[in-house]
């Protein structure tokens, strides 16, 4: 039986100043496939036109939306407000969310916020189901799943198909840390962000093929590979990060 390959696609929010069907052509000229649209600049929940001209770019341009980047928090965005992102999600054509999860570190959270934090995700983890969506919270500093006990954790004590979690590497961790995290927590990992930073310096993903080919070793399964912001935040360096990712996962343009 022949491998499933893993597939590799942009966030829109790399190029947030640049116009839809803008990004879309790069992306096409990189050879890549499958778009994660921001809710922030280019897809706005409650703006359909917007949404249904995005649905249409799609297509005119033979790219898939694999996932909704939305900027709902949990524990801090009304949970009321959840349906109008999930229908947004549809309207795109995804059944995936990106969420944030909590304002701060659980690190630095008492027992009590926690408590209310996971409530929260629990009834989000129920109205996804409901919807037949998937959340996937944000790995990232600054937010309950920043160390990966606690986002091990909450995917534990959540315990539902519906209720996911993307991976991206720490640019202030070790790359045996990270390792550790992707370990962890791949069981639950759904989608990747992509990209190659040290610290505050930003570097060519060329530079990190072999970082990359051992975080993606820890993965049984395909998933879908996001490049996430250039080293210069060039439209022109998306074809050349392509290039690095294919390589990345043995496959040519």
């Amino acid at each position: 039986m022949e491998k499933r390959q893993h597939r590799t696609g942009l966030v829109s929010v790399s190029f947030r100043a640049h116009a839809p069907r803008e990004i879309l052509r790069t992306m096409q000229a990189a050879g890549l496939c499958y778009i994660e649209w921001g809710s922030d600049v280019h897809a706005p929940c409650h703006d359909v036109q917007r949404l249904d001209e995005l649905a249409c770019l799609q297509r005119e341009f033979g790219v898939s939306c694999c996932s909704y980047g939305t900027y709902f928090r949990l524990g801090q965005t009304p949970l009321s407000e959840l349906p109008a992102y999930i229908l947004a999600a549809k309207r795109l054509g995804t059944d995936v969310l990106r969420v944030w999860c909590g304002t701060k570190s659980g690190a630095d959270m008492t027992k009590e916020e926690i408590s209310s934090l996971l409530d929260c995700c629990r009834a989000a983890a129920e109205l996804a189901a409901q919807h037949a969506v998937t959340l996937c919270t944000e790995c990232h500093t600054g937010t309950f799943t920043e160390r990966p006990e606690d986002a091990l954790w909450l995917m534990q004590q959540i315990n539902s198909p519906h209720f996911r979690t993307y991976w991206q590497p720490f640019q202030w961790c070790t790359k045996e840390q990270n390792l550790d995290y992707l370990r962890a927590l791949s069981p639950y990992v759904v989608h990747l962000h992509v990209f190659q930073w040290k610290g505050s310096a930003r570097y060519s993903l060329a530079d990190g093929i072999a970082e990359w080919q051992s975080y993606l070793a820890l993965l049984e399964q395909p998933h879908t590979l996001l490049l996430e912001f250039m080293p210069d935040d060039r439209p022109a360096s998306l074809s050349p990060e392509a290039d690095a990712l294919r390589t990345i996962i043995g496959e040519g343009k």
